[in-house]
Parts: C-alpha cells; sequence; structure tokens
C-alpha cells in the first residue's frame, strides 16, 4: 500500500481547556497550587471545585542545565527565586479580588526525583540534581553486583536507577567527599523551596517513595540501603503523609504574610498529581500519560504482597499506593518518524484504522528500556520490513509497538492488584495523534478515553491538598472525551506473541537489571 505525497509539516495542536472558571462562579475555600516542572514553575488559585482561577495563572520559565557525563541540573536557589515570584503573584490578584480569606492551603508538586545538598546554614551547597542526572550510572551498576536488587525491589517498590538517592548518595559520597562532608541535610527541590520560603522542614511520604529511600509497607525510611551505602539517614528530613501539613515556621518574604497561619502541604511528586487531576483516582480507572516519555499508573488502596519485578510502587499514604510502568521513548519515539520517516497525508485513518497488511514487527526503545524489562541498553528494532512496506507501515508500526508496550505494564499491573474498568489517556502524543488511541484501546482490550484538558497535573495537586481542608467538598469532572471500544483486540494478541519473541531473541528474558 502507497502513502499519498504531503508537506513535512508537523500537525498543530488543537487547543486544550483548563477548566478555568470566572471568579464569579468561585467557591471557597481556595488553594494556591504550585508546581515545578521540567520547562517552568507555575502556579494559581484553585477554588473548592478544584478549578482554577481565570486570570490567577502564573509561569516563569526555566531550563535545565546539560553538560557532558549525564549532568542535568538547575540552580536550587534559581527555582525557590522563581516559587517566591508565582506566590507573590498569585497574593495579589487575591488580595485584588478579595479572596485572599478564602485561601486554605499552599501544596506543590514537582518533577521527581531530585536532590539538593544542604550544608548546616540551610544553604544548597549543589545545585538540584534532577531526574535526568545519570552521572552516578557506574554506581548503580556496582550496588547491583552488592546487593539484592530483588528484594531491595520488594521493600522500596524501585529498582536501582540513576534517578533514585542510593546510587547519587554514593556518587557524591566517593567522587565529590569535601562537597558531601559539608551536607547537614539531603533534600528535593520541593524541600529546599519550603525551607528558604517558610522555613518548614519535611518530606513527603511520596517524594520519600519517589527517591528510592521509603520502605513502602512501613512508610519508614529503609535502612538497609542506608546502611550498605554508608550514609546516615538522618540527613534526610522526617517523613510526613499528605494529612500532616506543616505551618510556617517564619516567612522569609513580606509579600506572603497572608500565608503565615495556613496549611503548607509537603511537596508532592508530579507522577501522584498527573493521576488525580483527570481523576484516575481508584483500582478500575488506570491514567496513562504519553508524552516525551511515557507512564501507566493506577492507584491501589494498600501496597501489594508481592510487587510486580517489572513495575514501580510508589507510596502515597497510610491507605494508598501508586503502582505503574515508565516507558522512555513515546513522544521521542514519534520525533523519530517526524525526522526520519515520510509523512502520511492519511495518517489519522492510518492509525485508527484497521491493521495493515506489511507493517513492521518493532521493538520501540530508541533510547533504552524502563518497563517492564529494564534493559537500558536496549534499542530499537524493525523486523518484518518488505518491499510492500512504506511509510504508512512504518508509521502504524511504530504506534502498534507503543501500545504493546503499554500493555506489557498492563499485564503486570492486574497481577498487583488493579481491575481496571477504563483508561484516561492525556499527553501531547494524545493530542497531536489522537487516532492512536484506537490502537491502544485494542491492545488493552479496555475503553479508552481522552481527557480534554491541560494543566491536569496542578489540578490535581491542588485536589489532593482539598481533601485536607474540604473533606466532602464537591469537585468538579474533568471534561473526558467519548470513549472508544476495543475493535480488534484479537490482532494484539498475535502481535504481542510476536513482540515478546523478538524481545527474547535479541535482548533477553523479560526480567529487569
Amino acid at each position: 500500500m502507497g502513502s499519498k505525497s504531503a508537506k513535512p509539516t508537523k500537525p498543530a495542536s488543537p487547543s486544550i481547556p483548563t477548566m478555568s472558571i470566572p471568579l464569579s462562579e468561585a467557591t471557597g475555600p481556595c488553594v494556591v497550587g504550585l508546581d515545578i516542572g521540567s520547562t517552568a514553575s507555575r502556579g494559581g488559585l484553585y477554588d473548592s471545585s478544584g478549578r482554577p482561577i481565570k486570570g490567577s495563572k502564573q509561569r516563569v520559565p526555566h531550563m535545565f542545565t546539560t553538560g557532558e557525563e549525564g549532568a542535568s541540573t538547575i540552580d536550587a536557589d534559581q527555582v525557590v527565586d522563581e516559587v517566591r515570584e508565582v506566590i507573590g503573584h498569585l497574593l495579589a490578584f487575591a488580595e485584588a479580588k478579595n479572596l485572599t480569606d478564602q485561601i486554605g492551603g499552599v501544596i506543590l508538586d514537582s518533577f521527581a526525583s531530585s536532590l539538593v545538598l544542604v550544608d548546616e546554614h540551610d544553604n544548597a551547597v549543589t545545585p538540584c540534581i534532577t531526574y535526568a542526572d545519570s552521572r552516578c550510572a557506574p554506581f548503580v551498576d556496582r550496588l547491583r553486583q552488592q546487593i539484592d536488587e530483588a528484594d531491595y525491589h520488594q521493600r522500596t517498590g524501585v529498582r536501582l536507577h540513576t534517578s533514585y538517592h542510593p546510587a547519587r548518595l554514593l556518587w557524591l559520597k566517593e567522587e565529590h567527599p569535601q562537597l558531601f562532608a559539608r551536607a547537614h541535610s539531603v533534600m528535593t527541590i520541593g524541600e529546599y523551596v519550603y525551607l528558604k520560603l517558610a522555613c518548614i522542614r519535611g518530606i513527603s511520604t511520596s517524594m520519600a517513595a519517589w527517591s528510592g529511600i521509603l520502605n513502602v509497607h512501613t512508610g519508614h525510611l529503609d535502612q538497609p540501603i542506608f546502611e550498605h551505602i554508608g550514609v546516615s539517614p538522618d540527613l534526610i528530613s522526617p517523613v510526613f503523609d499528605p494529612d500532616q501539613p506543616a505551618t510556617p515556621v517564619r516567612l522569609i518574604a513580606e509579600e506572603h504574610a497572608a500565608l503565615a497561619h495556613v496549611p503548607w502541604f509537603h511537596a508532592i511528586s508530579d507522577g501522584w498529581s498527573s493521576n488525580v487531576g483527570p481523576g484516575a483516582v481508584d483500582a478500575r480507572t488506570v491514567a496513562v500519560a504519553a508524552a516525551t516519555s511515557g507512564a501507566m499508573r493506577v492507584i491501589l488502596p494498600q501496597v501489594p504482597d508481592h510487587i510486580p519485578p517489572g513495575l514501580w510502587c510508589y507510596r502515597l499514604s497510610d491507605t494508598q499506593c501508586i503502582v505503574g510502568g515508565a516507558l522512555n521513548d513515546v513522544g521521542r519515539a514519534v520525533g523519530w518518524l517526524e525526522r526520519t520517516v515520510a509523512p502520511v497525508e492519511n495518517l489519522p485513518e492510518v492509525l485508527g484504522g484497521p491493521p495493515l497488511e506489511a507493517t513492521p514487527s518493532v521493538l520501540p526503545f530508541f533510547s533504552g528500556e524502563r518497563s517492564t524489562g529494564w534493559a537500558s541498553d536496549a534499542t530499537a528494532v524493525f523486523t518484518n520490513v518488505t518491499d510492500q512496506t512504506g511509510p504508512e507501515q512504518m508509521w502504524r508500526g511504530v504506534f502498534e509497538a507503543l501500545a504493546l508496550s503499554y500493555q506489557r505494564a498492563w499485564a503486570e499491573m492486574t497481577g498487583a492488584g488493579a481491575a481496571p474498568e477504563r483508561v484516561i489517556a492525556s499527553g501531547r502524543v494524545t493530542t497531536d495523534h489522537p487516532t492512536w488511541l484506537q490502537l491502544l484501546c485494542d491492545a488493552l482490550d479496555t475503553p479508552v478515553i481522552p481527557l480534554e484538558m491541560k494543566r491536569a497535573t496542578l489540578r490535581g495537586t491542588a485536589l489532593i491538598a482539598l481533601e485536607v481542608i474540604d473533606p466532602g467538598g464537591t469537585r468538579a469532572t474533568p471534561p473526558l472525551g467519548e470513549p472508544l471500544e476495543p475493535r480488534y483486540p484479537e490482532h494484539y494478541v498475535a502481535a504481542r506473541r510476536t513482540f515478546d519473541e523478538l524481545y527474547a531473541t535479541l535482548i533477553g528474558e523479560d526480567t529487569p537489571r
């Protein structure tokens, strides 16, 4: 089947609503919602329904600094200044609109994980080391040889990885001993922001879990990993559940005085918020994110007795955990197609239609694999390419492989106690290529519902605070599209067998390593 000619242009993303409401419709109490993301620090005022108040949105852009040997950092004090600025503008807006007395709490989410060494004077002695920093990779390999990784995974819910604290702390201790010796505390970026703005100390349960240092079954720090790396757990601040907010010890900025007596919820991971915002808050609803990277997550009422080896499990509180998997390459795979393969004019029909003859079998690991096999050195593979394979089949093959990658995580999630009845999908790839959700729907053999709003993560953050300060309150329902129903699930049963055979032959057994 030949492809139709088209100009090599990237499709424009359609406009997506934010759920914002005019001030006249807002109801109290309100929440100051803050987000430290990969590209900006953001904030907004959210009313008791979890909707942002129109005109309150704030954004201060930033970029990570990258370098040789895998460095990825951002100046921690720069982030503090950004959040201070965002809060200042939000409070000025609230005062102008007579909303100050309605503010019932402050909550912050941030990318996970991150690490900042802080000295005895509460100043950062390192930049914020972001989740993308891989300089500690040799220490991941060393730890993998020294400890039982499967046992560590069952205790903490995570595998040894460059983004988690254990390998990073070992790297800092051995490669930068003078710097490490100055450390009085080890903090995540959200903790450091709260320390500098409100003299608050403490790490949330979710952020400790996302740092790879929490026993997910007990909610306490995992002592064995600290003992093995020779680092005192006293460097970590006390752990607090989401219903244990703090109040400022002392506000550094005079313009923040209106927040002196409201609860400040310890900074949480944006991964939790990204489930709550779209409404994926129980074992029946799975959230799928499809952006540069991808994720599939489900919130469960308790930590599984046995955590599936290909997934992670993060404790959120004493009554909830989140189980899921991560994909390195979703938008990245689409970007490769856009740069490399001829564009297809009828791409929506190609992705949303029936299976195509001569579609290649693909392993879509353009930058290594995370869930479920954790083969970091894996590369992309195309097989069964014939003379009849054209651009349409190449595009279709990659998207089918992405759907199958999610399906691999899905299969392990059901073994962890999830009982999914629907999937809520969001992210740039879903926005740019909405018909690909039919492939995901067929691969999962489960209805898939597109989320039709942006900034769902920040909304989720506000909702987590609202459940504490306004329990039982009425929340707005996020805008969802029409559910897609499975049409060709049998195709993906056979395609999964081919995927697994190809994986076993070229990469190895589907076991974490």
